[in-house]
């Protein structure tokens, strides 16, 4: 008895040592920013229990006002993944077909691609979509471009088959999940929006003003940490989507792959990203708007969650640099993953 008493104490004293060295880790590297210093929040939760939380910086930079953690950001493409869920609810209901052509329910739009073009591909990025009045890009479904405007018109989708608004849509869906603070900026109820700066090219950096230049349903939408991490409850928890409906948007679609930038060969699936790279399988994706950078990554198999909003973007000419303190935490939470 008192054996299993004393390896109990070890392994718990362990697990305090080990979380002691990775909430170093992270310290030590946004303590090693000497000028582009990260400006944000960064939560790591495991289950119910938070690994890491860090709130750095100012809501205003001019002001110095302090950041706390319910501030809200503009998320960028973590946006999609929103979209996603309202379309597959839609898909559920019987109000959307994923593989007809879109015609069906944009009868009244005159462009000649409505014939060929689909939910699916607009979901996968394959659609060859470049602009409302340009011919496709490319034969449906035969290739993978990262776009904006499939998930614009997938908005337009939704209003068109359930006769209302794509704000109020999501803002119902919002409520339904006591996410509070996150919100369509089109209904103007964000109160505590954090202002975003882009570095310019002599160092300076200037209040963004074109942070909501991007489609909502493809990259505007506005959230806060503890927001999205109730957003990953949900959504991976199974409250969201039914269980066939969920393998959907987290399998690998054919044809949705392309090289990331920041990732090298990334696959998606409906609305996220899907890696098993190293054994380690992860779902979710980055976000960027106008003076915002954000991660929101998903681990189901120790349902970890990594959270992390900024606004401050430095090196838009290298998005390795931007998402600098992204990268280094997300390596950080793998390798404790593996360990």
């Amino acid at each position: 008895m008192y054996k299993l008493f004393s390896t109990l104490v070890l392994i718990a004293f362990s697990q305090v040592v080990f979380a002691q060295a990775f909430t170093q880790q992270i310290d030590s590297l946004l303590a090693a920013q000497k000028q582009k210093k990260f400006n944000g929040i960064i939560l790591i939760t495991k289950g119910e229990k938070s690994q890491y939380l860090k709130v750095q910086g100012y809501s205003n930079l001019a002001q110095k006002t302090p950041l706390n953690l319910d501030d809200q950001f503009v998320i960028g493409s973590i946006s999609k993944q929103i979209t996603a869920v309202l379309v597959l609810q839609a898909y559920e209901k019987g109000q959307i077909e994923l593989n007809v052509p879109i015609r069906k329910y944009l009868p009244d739009w005159k462009q000649t691609w409505l014939d060929s073009v689909t939910v699916h591909q607009l979901l996968t990025h394959t659609h060859g979509i470049v602009a409302y009045e340009q011919p496709l890009e490319f034969v449906p479904g035969s290739k993978f471009v990262y776009s904006q405007i499939g998930y614009e018109i997938l908005s337009k989708i939704l209003e068109s088959v359930t006769q209302k608004s794509f704000a109020r849509l999501s803002n119902s869906l919002f409520k339904r999940y006591k996410m509070t603070h996150t919100f369509h900026p089109d209904l103007h109820k964000h109160q505590h929006l954090v202002t975003g700066y882009t570095e310019l090219k002599d160092g300076t950096l200037n209040i963004e003003k074109a942070s909501f230049q991007n489609y909502v349903a493809a990259g505007s939408f506005i959230s806060t940490a503890n927001d999205l991490l109730l957003w990953n409850k949900a959504l991976y928890g199974g409250k969201l989507l039914l269980p066939k409906t969920m393998e959907l948007m987290t399998t690998r679609q054919k044809n949705a792959t392309r090289e990331h930038p920041m990732f090298g060969t990334t696959d998606y699936g409906y609305g996220i990203t899907i890696d098993n790279r190293d054994g380690i399988l992860q779902y979710g994706t980055t976000g960027f708007a106008p003076g915002f950078c954000s991660m929101n990554f998903y681990y189901p198999a120790t349902k970890t969650s990594i959270i992390i909003l900024e606004n401050v973007t430095y090196n838009l000419n290298d998005l390795k640099k931007t998402f600098a303190t992204q990268l280094g935490v997300w390596k950080m939470v793998r390798n404790k993953i593996n360990d």
